[in-house]
This record gives structure tokens, sequence and C-alpha cells, in this order.
């Protein structure tokens, strides 16, 4: 005589039910998607109406649209509303102290400006025009120019390295007497490769003052 088993058979499990599980994971997974993207997109529209903090235009740290440190050939200066292309730059390095010189113009026959950029400790920017009318030569501690007096502030001698459009040898040495007067403007005399001297005047430029667009 057979005895029947005290166990119940297991029904298999329907595929309508497999399929019906596997479509409310997907549903849910997807309603989770779409909670968490609105979400960040209600985050990023409450940062984009928070209003900036006030900043001083003129700090030293802040960006002027570019990095100075970074200008070279080909770059576009603007200075409020005259706008200036970048031709040729000169990299000047004298005992591990390293500053540059950009020479810049609004077209071929305007006059030669220069900006020079460096490090002293902190960031420097100064604005020079070429003044090739004056025939002088730095021998004196107090040189007199336009009404104004400048004094003896520093010279040396320094190697260059020269990008784009200068004027001078891709590589060479430079002779540098520089002044400046009591109420901050400055003269300055360089000498390329022993060649003759060359005067410009200038004054140091806030950082924040112009707009730099590279030119890449």
């Amino acid at each position: 005589m057979t005895v029947p088993s005290t166990e119940a058979k297991q029904a298999p499990v329907s595929p309508n039910i497999i399929i019906a599980v596997l479509v409310f994971i997907l549903v849910v997974l997807i309603t989770v998607l779409v909670i968490r993207s609105r979400a960040a997109k209600q985050r990023r529209q409450t940062a984009d109406r928070t209003p900036p903090k006030p900043r001083d235009p003129f700090a030293a740290e802040q960006d002027t649209g570019g990095d100075p440190a970074a200008i070279k050939a080909g770059d576009l200066l603007e200075f409020g509303n005259e706008k200036f292309f970048v031709r040729g730059t000169l990299r000047i390095s004298e005992g591990g102290y390293d500053w540059a010189e950009h020479f810049f113009q609004s077209d071929e026959s305007a006059t030669r400006l220069w900006l020079t950029v460096e490090h002293d400790p902190d960031l420097q920017v100064s604005r020079w025009r070429d003044r090739p009318e004056l025939d002088i030569e730095p021998k004196a501690k107090t040189i007199t120019i336009d009404g104004t007096e400048y004094q003896l502030v520093e010279h040396g001698t320094a190697s260059y390295r020269s990008e784009g459009t200068t004027g001078l040898n891709e590589k060479g040495g430079v002779d540098y007497v520089d002044y400046e007067s009591a109420d901050h403007r400055l003269l300055a005399f360089e000498r390329f490769d022993h060649g003759r001297w060359e005067v410009s005047t200038g004054e140091s430029i806030p950082v924040g003052s112009f707009t730099i667009y590279s030119s890449s």
C-alpha cells in the first residue's frame, strides 16, 4: 500500500508573474532616476538664482578674462574701448628671475606699446610706450623727461628669448636701466645685443583693468 506524502506539491510560477515583477522593478528604477534628475535640476536653478558676492574688479586675484602670465603672440588685449593685438613677446631671465615683455599694436602703423608682466613677488603689470624721439643714455642717477624727474631704481644684464614679431634675434642679451618718479611713473632704458639704448616711458596698471582674449 502506498502512503500519501504529507508535503504539498508547489505549483510552478507563472511566466506572467515573473514579467509583472520585472516590469514593476523597472518602473521603480525609472521613477527613482526621474526624481533624482528633477532634484538636481532644481538645485542648479536655485544656485543660478543666488546672486554673486561683490568683488573688487581691480583686486590682484581677480581674473581679467585671461591669465596675464600666459599672454602670447596672437592674443587680443582690450583696454576700455581700445583693442590691440599682441605681435610678439620677449621672455627675459636674469639669475633665476623671469619676466615677459609683450609687444602690441592696434595696426602696423600705430605706436609700439609694451606690456610687462612679472611676479615681484605678487603679479605686477605695467604698460609702456616707445619713445624713439628721445636720444639719451642712462648715465645719470636722475633724469628729467617732459617735466617729470625720474630716479634710478635698478640696472642689470639679462638674457632673452624672442617669440613672434619683435625685431630682435631669436635669442640674445639685454642691458636694462630702470627709473621711477615720485608719483610712480616709469622710465626704462634697454639695449639689446650691444645695440643702441631704447627709451620707454610707462606706468603700473591694475591687473583687472584690461581683458585678454586668447588666440587659442
